[in-house]
């Protein structure tokens, strides 16, 4: 048995096979625990009032910002800005510098790999700006090439946006090699590290991001709660975001100054007890060890696939190596709609994720309408595994076919 089990209380007494972590992961105790100590203790308005209750809310919050800062390896704390999500990150990024900076006929580079957040904003901003978007194409098992990286980043290249893990195949990018070619070409990186934070180590130095978005419920932290870097020289040339209380120095009739880095991108009430939350979530994540993480969700997704290769009928997307699918499995069944398999195996209590996974650009190249796909994490267990197997290889049958 998993010794992480018993850290999440969803799973005490309960036989469901929760296989979406990459929509949103389980929170262990250990993480309410901290939550519900922050409300029990310190509930205040952060950063607003002088006595007790509100300057230790304000040091909580501030310790959670410098262990994120500590956890992707940015230089200061100040790069730091918390968000309520990797949407809202994104966004962020591009109405405060894709809008102040980009001229017409400039490019923004994206991959057809990305998730619907990371390609809206750039649609958003290069309408308004004149700007045109760019589309990094891949190969058929979700590789980037390096001649087609460089064919595509070009001199008039201003922003070039990626997503280090696919959401739908699972890939990992070459994030570093695109930076590299990128800042060649002056441009600014943008990182999407949804669906890489929770599963491998990152370093925004090492990545070479200009900025790198991520959010908490992905790594068994709260909802409503996200994190952008920035690099501090980009973040204090940028204009706020949002307006209001906070984020300002001084406020007069007709005009306002505004306050240093971050709170310049935080405007009103802050979430303090969701950064609370994230901060216990990374701490957890660092006990169990990437090392293990990785190495229990590669033994997993192997073991699922070649599973899954053995089944009439199942067609799984993405590259040969399982351990190249970061945990990410997405397939079709051959004649079974994909909202139909989940359904199917909702019944036997085994949950999927079925759709166009907010990546409809990237269903369109794969010539498919939707997909199913299973998402696994280090606290799920072999026999989880095998389970879902005997399901899938069930479920032509249950829909009226006779093999």
């Amino acid at each position: 048995m998993n010794p992480y089990r018993k850290d999440f209380p969803i799973f005490d007494g309960n036989d469901v096979v929760y296989f979406d972590n990459a929509a949103t992961t389980q929170r262990p105790r250990q993480v309410m625990e901290a939550m519900r100590a922050f409300n029990d203790t310190c509930n205040a308005n952060p950063l607003r009032g002088l006595y007790q209750w509100s300057v230790e809310a304000t040091e909580a919050y501030e310790n959670a910002r410098h262990t994120v800062a500590e956890f992707i390896g940015a230089r200061w704390d100040c790069e730091i800005i918390f968000t309520r999500n990797t949407t809202e990150s994104l966004n962020l990024v591009a109405y405060s510098y894709a809008m102040s900076r980009l001229e017409a006929g400039d490019e923004i580079v994206i991959s057809i790999l990305e998730h619907h957040s990371n390609i809206l904003p750039w649609q958003m901003a290069a309408r308004a700006r004149g700007a045109r978007l760019v589309y990094m194409e891949c190969l058929p098992d979700g590789t980037l090439t390096e001649e087609e990286i460089r064919s595509k980043i070009t001199d008039r290249a201003k922003i070039v946006a990626i997503g280090q893990v696919s959401n739908v195949m699972g890939v990992t990018n070459p994030v570093r090699l695109i930076a590299d070619i990128a800042h060649e070409k002056g441009a600014v990186v943008v990182v999407d590290g949804a669906q890489s934070t929770p599963h491998m180590p990152v370093n925004v130095q090492d990545l070479g991001a200009d900025f790198f978005a991520f959010s908490g419920h992905k790594l068994m932290g709260p909802m409503g709660i996200g994190v952008l870097y920035g690099r501090r020289d980009l973040l204090e040339e940028m204009p706020p975001f949002l307006t209001g209380g906070e984020m300002i120095e001084y406020v007069t009739r007709e005009s306002a100054t505004y306050a240093e880095l971050p709170a310049k991108f935080e405007a009103g009430t802050v979430n303090a007890m969701g950064a609370v939350g994230l901060e216990a979530a990374i701490r957890y994540l660092q006990g169990v060890g990437f090392e293990t993480v990785m190495k229990t969700e590669e033994a997993l997704t192997a073991r699922l696939i070649g599973g899954m290769r053995k089944i009439p009928h199942v067609t799984v997307y993405g590259q040969e190596d399982p351990a190249r699918h970061c945990g990410i499995v997405t397939f079709n069944i051959e004649g079974c709609h994909p909202h139909d398999v989940s359904s199917v195996l909702d019944t036997e209590r085994v949950d999927i994720r079925a759709g166009h996974h907010c990546a409809q650009p990237l269903m369109k190249w794969m010539g498919v309408g939707s997909t199913a796909r299973a998402s696994l994490y280090f606290y799920n267990t072999e026999e989880e595994v095998d389970r879902f197997l005997d399901v899938v290889s069930r479920v032509r049958g249950w829909l009226g076919y006779g093999d």
